[in-house]
């Protein structure tokens, strides 16, 4: 099995679909996944909303499995802590396509995260001026039109898979307080065919 295997969630319900799309929920997600264990109080400072509100997300996202609590990380016993349960959330749209509701539910969760992804990157655009010279230089953006046939494109997308789990591997070795120069790397690619 690959990492890709033994760490992700798979939904199969519109209700968790539902669910995962709201803007909200799908960051304090990524933020889990990305930093580790917090608690409501430390998820609402990064994307400054009230505990309260963080805590009702949380409980959604808990409600579908995606996150569970997590053993304190401080002596206050007050803290609940929280943690995502897998390093990927996934779905086939394929397998949705006879069934209107889930096929419904599929594309708002594809949108949000669209809209994610496009409000990151915008975010980084802005800070470039900021960022480390080698940091700008070694990063890449582009896109490229091919024609293949469902053959090639279902074996690209097992080769990107393969790809990327290599990049995990290497990405689980550093350490996370990036004392050895290792930083947070957002990848995004998509593969499609052009309607």
């Amino acid at each position: 099995m690959t990492p890709r295997d033994t760490q992700r969630t798979t939904l199969t319900s519109a209700a968790s679909m539902r669910v995962l799309a709201h803007p909200t929920r799908l960051r304090l997600l990524g933020l889990l996944r990305e930093r580790g264990p917090q608690t409501a109080a430390q998820l609402g400072d990064v994307i400054d909303e009230a505990p309260g509100t963080i805590s009702y997300h949380l409980g959604k996202l808990a409600s579908i499995a995606l996150i569970e609590p997590a053993e304190a990380q401080s002596s206050d016993q007050r803290e609940r802590w929280w943690q995502a349960t897998t390093a990927l959330t996934s779905w086939e749209p394929v397998e949705l396509l006879d069934d209107p509701d889930k096929l419904a539910a599929s594309a708002s969760l594809q949108k949000s995260i669209a809209q994610a992804y496009a409000a990151r990157y915008t975010d980084y655009i802005d800070a470039t001026p900021t960022l480390p010279r080698e940091w700008v230089g070694a990063a890449t953006s582009g896109d490229r039109s091919l024609r293949l046939t469902v053959a090639e494109l279902t074996a690209m997308r097992a080769e990107l898979e393969t790809f990327v789990d290599r990049w995990l591997e290497t990405s689980a070795a550093h350490d996370p307080a990036g004392t050895d120069g290792a930083e947070p790397v957002v990848l995004v690619y998509q593969a499609y065919r052009r309607p």
